[in-house]
């Protein structure tokens, strides 16, 4: 499990300070990208190897809303592991309060064309050490 921590601004919110339900999947895509990065995978450098993440489906259950100046972690892991996809779980946090709880299935791609390969072994070995026991 990686953690990304990060403060809700003004920019984030709606007039109510209410952080707007669209920039919660800007929090979890910066939590998919981090989690990459711990791993070793900057997405430049996978991108000039012909290696890109999209997303293909999402299912999200918003519990509780983030507020401005809110302090927040979003968590990433892996779920499901495929060939060429994988399920992400991502939640997002404020202290020990559960505000989103996310599964994100994204397919590993070949930018220039936009269709599905399989994904580089090295990478798919690190993420099949990394999934999560199920809750």
């Amino acid at each position: 499990m990686s953690e990304l921590i990060l403060r809700v601004y003004y920019e984030d919110t709606d007039a109510a300070g209410i952080v707007y339900y669209a920039n919660y999947f800007r929090f979890i895509e910066r939590g998919r990208t981090e989690f990459l990065r711990e791993l070793g995978h900057d997405q430049n450098e996978l991108m000039k190897e012909g290696i890109a993440f999209a997303v293909r489906s999402a299912s999200t259950e918003f519990l509780k809303p983030a507020k401005l100046d809110d302090l927040l972690t979003v968590e990433t892991g892996v779920e499901s592991l495929g060939k060429a996809q994988l399920v992400f779980s991502q939640r997002i946090r404020r202290n020990d309060e559960l505000l989103l709880d996310a599964k994100i299935r994204v397919a590993c791609i070949d930018p220039a064309r936009g269709r599905p390969i399989p994904m580089p072994r090295s990478l798919h070995v690190q993420l099949a050490a990394l999934l999560e026991t199920p809750r």
